[in-house]
């Protein structure tokens, strides 16, 4: 009788649709919720339809727990629509024991819709496209609660050490591996694609990068990795607001969990910088890099700034006094876990910088230095004295 009644539905339009970049239930995935969803893929499908435990109102045409190889080629992407359209069904994932039943569907189907995009389906209509970034955009965009470890001793040296992981995780990790399968598919047009994947989506998934789970920034590294490469009109933007966001952190926040990933992704792009560097790049080492030694989080992401700023160097050897420059600036003074990561640092640019390049550097330089040498501090004593070795001839 369900299905009878089903088949008289509609077919649901989803081009006047826009994406909604909101969630149903903004708690759902709270730090402090739970699944009771484990890591695996559930063994088989519930045999029963949709609509026993899912309202009508979510079915978009075809009953969506139909197999993919049920329907014909033509049907399949209006199936793949209607299973995602079944996945924007938010639920409360503190709670074990509530809406059991739709979670095991809703998981079912999430991993049914991985396996098609893996498997080089046809050409994503623009509706698909549209489809499948609400969906993402209802499972994974959230505002974070405050942290709650801000409430505890500023002075433990322990915090950063200690990560968080969402419960949520099952159930996220399935969304991010399907939007990764689907930004990197090659049935999917970018030409098309950047309406939906666009300005909007991108600094909502930026967002996400300040989640305390390690797991989840990993994917989100990979995705905007990805969005990155495929979507080359969106690069000044992914580039700008993450300078954006390395901006509050250096003048506001002083922290946020996300700058190791992100300085990774830029680890990368560097590299694939054109010669002659643009002057953009060149600001932003100088404007956006490079202040991001002042940060007190600094250790948090030393090694990817670094990193980055080598490859600058690499890439244009006279930026090697700029940032020379740019650490006798910010030099602490106070912290001397701090001074020996900026002296281990300044070590690897001596190395490779030019004698031109030195010159213009060398008497702030070795001011700085022979303060360093006449430090007790016992990590420090002997780093200034090697790099100053590096000079003996001078």
């Amino acid at each position: 009788m369900w299905k009878h009644f089903l088949s008289k539905l509609p077919k649901k339009s989803l081009k006047s649709e826009s994406v909604d970049l909101g969630r149903g239930n903004s708690d759902s995935h709270s730090p402090n919720a739970s699944s009771n969803l484990g890591p695996g893929r559930p063994n088989s499908v519930p045999r029963r339809t949709s609509s026993v435990v899912f309202p009508a109102s979510v079915i978009a045409g075809i009953e969506p727990l139909i197999s993919f190889k049920d329907v014909p080629s033509s049907e399949k992407m209006n199936l793949f629509i209607s299973k995602l359209s079944l996945c924007c069904v938010d639920f409360d994932f503190r709670d074990p024991t509530k809406n059991v039943a739709e979670k095991d569907l809703k998981r079912a189907t999430l991993f049914e819709l991985l396996d098609f995009v893996s498997a080089n389906p046809p050409k994503f209509s623009e509706p698909a496209i549209l489809a499948l970034c609400k969906t993402c955009a209802v499972n994974l965009f959230r505002v974070f609660p405050p942290n709650y470890r801000s409430n505890s001793s500023q002075n433990s040296e322990n915090d950063d050490d200690e990560p968080t992981f969402d419960p949520a995780w099952p159930h996220l990790q399935i969304v991010y591996d399907l939007l990764l399968k689907f930004v990197t598919s090659s049935s999917l047009e970018a030409k098309v694609a950047k309406k939906y994947i666009n300005h909007q989506f991108i600094l909502k998934l930026l967002d996400l990068f300040d989640s305390e789970d390690p797991r989840e920034r990993d994917c989100l590294k990979a995705i905007l990795h990805r969005i990155y490469g495929k979507f080359m009109v969106h690069r000044p933007y992914i580039r700008k607001s993450i300078s954006n966001m390395f901006y509050r952190v250096v003048f506001e926040s002083e922290k946020h969990n996300g700058i190791a990933e992100l300085l990774e992704i830029f680890g990368s792009v560097v590299t694939g910088f054109a010669l002659p560097l643009k002057e953009e790049h060149k600001i932003f080492l100088s404007r956006t890099l490079i202040p991001l030694h002042k940060p007190k989080s600094l250790g948090i992401y030393f090694q990817q700034l670094s990193y980055c700023i080598n490859q600058f160097i690499e890439k244009d050897p006279k930026l090697a006094s700029t940032v020379i420059r740019g650490l006798l600036k910010y030099w602490p003074i106070t912290s001397t876990q701090k001074e020996v990561m900026f002296l281990s640092e300044l070590e690897e640019i001596l190395e490779v910088i030019n004698m031109a390049e030195f010159q213009k550097v060398m008497v702030p330089l070795f001011w700085r230095i022979g303060c360093c040498i006449n430090s007790y501090h016992f990590q420090g004593h002997n780093l200034p004295k090697t790099i100053a070795s590096h000079f003996q001839g001078i």
